[in-house]
């Protein structure tokens, strides 16, 4: 116990940082700060040996504070261990984590909500306030309305116009005298004692850094979403944008302007002009073909006028190891390489090996050199999903079952990019889609409604509480703009069923107005249909700012 303490004790008092000691089944990494441990304590650590440490217990603690990109676009994502006395625990946390305590008889059941993607914001929506407090936990207080997102990097649309507050989208966040909205990060959750553990981020004077306080809940949904798959291929955090966020968007638009303009200046050579110039999109799905389309419509459209004297040297790479729009009907995914090869696009197939500074190498040995590195290869969990101590689906996301409630831990639901159904539902886990996790989000709010309505709010109510018809997930279809007033629309179920796939101008026109009704706000839709009608009349907006 005296050793635990003063193990304890180092924390608080350190200074310095172990950048990244690990082993077995103990992780430190950086940004756990520390005093020097005994020699003794070290040598038991790296071995294992913790058997005379009976009364001690650890508690996995993940910080994903940086969703996005400072300089270069990485994601930052230390993972600890920290020990703790079991005998002095609740103290400890007592006076190191203030926050909300667990709701008394009499008060509306709290329900605690990690996220505020889609499947977050679909919950938030339709929660019935007059049954429940509400409290949203998230780094980032807005939604992004993620389809059209990639507009907003070359000026068709303004960044605002993809972002939904999150206190727009559930009124009693802002104005409810329980219900909270708090901008920081989860660091781990405590389902015996309905706790999570949350960090504020940034370093803003707070009286301590970093700040953390503790939030008790009745009801506790995780939709902390997914990170990018990089395939641990070296140099792609370092050097690619990725394109989930409206912060990624601002910077992919700041490094393209600015390339643009560096290009113009006096003494650049034609070899130099021709790699400031060229844009490489890693990845052939919705995303990146999407992207590959706005971007060509900005050079033939906007860059050709206003930026002749490097017009020429300009390129867009897409780069596949398969097919593009794989989910996509064989004859839309012919139409959308023969449009794309048309515009200007060129179309490669293979695995990229290894990401440098100014130029990337494929698996066959090619030498790729880039400008603007864009990396769409699809989501995969989280750190912070995966070091929470939960049952786990394939693909390492939070197990589920078909009511998308976490089996072994009472009132805990996972929904959206970081759920998936258990190997023993029978069911496969559903693509990281933005349907998929709007349709899991209105089941589960219509749940907790109705739970809700017959006094199962409360923490550990659910047993004697029948759920009703178990989530059936119905694929409505995929839709995605190929650029010059082109897209494809996709209505099939599955990719082995038959349907009415379309492509064309009438498809774009379909595109259009789905994604227009699908705004969440009515603000936000007329600052839509504005953009989209200021583009089409004076053209996009190329200034850098910031």
């Amino acid at each position: 116990m005296a050793l635990a303490r003063t193990a304890r004790s180092t924390f608080r008092r350190s200074t310095g940082a172990i950048s990244s000691y690990t082993n077995k089944n103990y992780i430190l990494h950086e940004g756990v700060y520390a005093h020097q441990f005994s020699s003794s304590l070290h040598e038991d650590i790296t071995h294992g040996n913790l058997s005379h440490l009976s009364r001690i217990r650890n508690v996995k603690m993940v910080n994903f504070n940086s969703r996005g990109i400072m300089l270069t676009p990485q994601y930052h994502f230390p993972l600890a261990e920290r020990v703790i006395d079991e005998s002095d625990c609740d103290m400890e946390n007592n006076s190191k984590f203030p926050g909300l305590e667990a709701t008394k008889v009499g008060e509306k059941p709290r329900v605690v909500v990690l996220g505020t993607g889609w499947a977050a914001c679909r919950f938030l929506k339709g929660l019935d306030t007059k049954i429940y407090d509400i409290v949203c936990i998230s780094p980032r207080n807005h939604m992004v309305f993620t389809p059209l997102l990639a507009s907003t990097c070359v000026g068709t649309l303004e960044f605002r116009s993809v972002a939904e507050p999150v206190g727009q989208i559930q009124s009693a966040l802002a104005n409810k005298p329980n219900s909270y909205f708090y901008l920081a990060s989860c660091t781990g959750i405590d389902a015996d004692k309905h706790e999570v553990y949350c960090e504020t981020i940034g370093n803003v004077g707070l009286p301590r850094d970093p700040y953390q306080f503790k939030v008790a809940y009745d009801k506790l949904v995780i939709a902390a979403g997914a990170e990018p798959l990089t395939f641990n291929i070296k140099g792609v955090k370092e050097h690619a944008f990725f394109l989930r966020e409206v912060n990624h968007a601002q910077e992919i638009r700041k490094k393209l302007i600015l390339n643009l303009m560096l290009s113009e200046n006096p003494g650049i050579s034609d070899e130099e002009k021709k790699r400031l110039l060229h844009c490489v999109v890693i990845g052939g799905g919705p995303t990146g073909v999407e992207f590959s389309g706005e971007l060509s419509d900005f050079i033939m459209k906007d860059v050709r006028e206003r930026y002749a004297h490097v017009k020429d040297y300009i390129r867009v790479t897409l780069i596949e190891a398969n097919e593009i729009l794989s989910s996509f009907d064989v004859g839309l995914r012919q139409y959308a390489t023969n449009h794309l090869t048309k515009c200007g696009v060129r179309l490669m197939r293979g695995v990229v090996k290894e990401v440098h500074q100014k130029n990337i190498v494929l698996s066959d040995g090619t030498d790729v050199p880039y400008g603007l590195l864009i990396w769409s290869t699809g989501v995969g969990s989280s750190q912070f999903v995966q070091s929470l101590a939960l049952p786990k689906s394939p693909g390492g996301r939070i197990g589920v079952d078909e009511w998308m409630r976490v089996p072994s831990v009472e009132d805990v639901f996972a929904i959206g990019d970081c759920a998936g159904f258990l190997e023993h539902t029978g069911r496969q886990v559903l693509p990281a889609l933005a349907q998929v996790a709007e349709r899991e989000g209105k089941f589960l709010v219509e749940l907790f409604n109705r739970i809700g309505k017959q006094n199962g709010g409360k923490a550990y109510r659910l047993k004697d509480i029948p759920l009703g018809e178990p989530f059936v997930y119905k694929h409505l279809g995929s839709m995605a703009t190929v650029g010059r007033y082109k897209a494809l629309v996709d209505l099939r179920q599955s990719k082995d069923t038959k349907g009415i796939s379309l492509a064309g101008f009438v498809s774009w026109l379909i595109w259009r107005s789905a994604y227009l009704t699908r705004v969440v706000s009515w603000r936000n839709r007329f600052y839509v249909a504005v953009n989209w009608a200021t583009t089409l009349v004076f053209g996009r907006d190329n200034s850098r700012i910031g």
